[in-house]
């Protein structure tokens, strides 16, 4: 897949487009570019733009959905909460978000109190997840819950094989799994266009199976897969419980159901 190009708009801010360049191997280009996918920096935040109909992309933190998430979110009632474990616990887990994307659900886990890890290979949603978290470090709203955030570039794959092989207190207690499959709905898809752009651009996750085994090797507690409520469950290992709701599922691995405790 050819390297999405990186296009600074705010003249101020070439050092940080830079840094960003670097950071996440994306090749800096000295004009917009008239076609295709890029990364834009404009004087605000990081955008995935193209040609196309679809509006801009970004990771957020401080202000719209995730404000409200903050404010109205619910806390530990919501179902992602209950899925990681979080209703009625005394101890917070340690949550690595394996397949983090636009990291909203590890922002309502660190929002939760939770120290969460995301890992993400793509180049492009890191960047973008690396900018978000650099405002929301900023902001007083803000700055405690990414405090607790820790993005990672990396493939999770390799990472967790990694973490597999560490003593289990310092391994994470859960995984969480949020795998992108290819959109077969073509309503939804129709609604989320920019999304849409957003997966064309990361593409699918079809080494889903792989992920699965190295999350449950590596968790000490569980693994929470989440998918669309009529979506299949990740080949293999077969859920140990799955919790359904609207229009989500979270299908729950746990450890002790699957392995003997050593």
């Amino acid at each position: 897949m050819t390297a999405t190009p990186l296009y600074c708009a705010e003249p101020a801010r070439r050092d940080s487009a830079q840094q960003l360049a670097e950071r996440f191997a994306l090749p800096l280009v000295k004009q917009r570019p008239t076609e295709g996918y890029w990364l834009e920096l404009g004087p605000e935040r990081l955008e995935l733009l193209t040609s196309g109909k679809h509006g801009a992309v970004y990771a957020e933190f401080v202000e719209g959905a995730a404000r409200h998430r903050r404010e109205q979110g619910g806390g530990r009632g919501q179902p992602v909460a209950k899925a990681i474990g979080l209703k009625g616990a005394k101890d917070l887990p340690r949550v690595v978000d394996a397949t983090a994307g636009l990291g909203g659900d590890s922002f309502v886990l660190a929002t939760l109190g939770c120290e969460v890890t995301l890992l993400e290979r793509s180049p492009v949603a890191a960047a973008l997840l690396f900018d978000a978290l650099e405002r929301a470090r900023w902001h007083p709203d803000t700055m405690d819950i990414a405090s607790r955030m820790t993005l990672v570039h990396a493939d999770a794959k390799r990472w967790l094989a990694a973490q597999a092989e560490l003593p289990a207190e310092q391994r994470p207690e859960v995984v969480f799994v949020d795998p992108m499959f290819p959109d077969t709905d073509k309503k939804s898809a129709a609604a989320k266009k920019g999304m849409q752009a957003f997966q064309q651009v990361i593409g699918d996750d079809l080494d889903s199976s792989e992920l699965l085994a190295a999350a449950i090797a590596a968790a000490t507690v569980r693994v929470v897969v989440k998918r669309p409520q009529r979506g299949a469950a990740i080949e293999g290992v077969k859920p140990s419980v799955v919790l359904d709701g609207k229009s989500t599922r979270f299908d729950l691995y746990v450890i002790k159901a699957l392995r003997p405790q050593g």
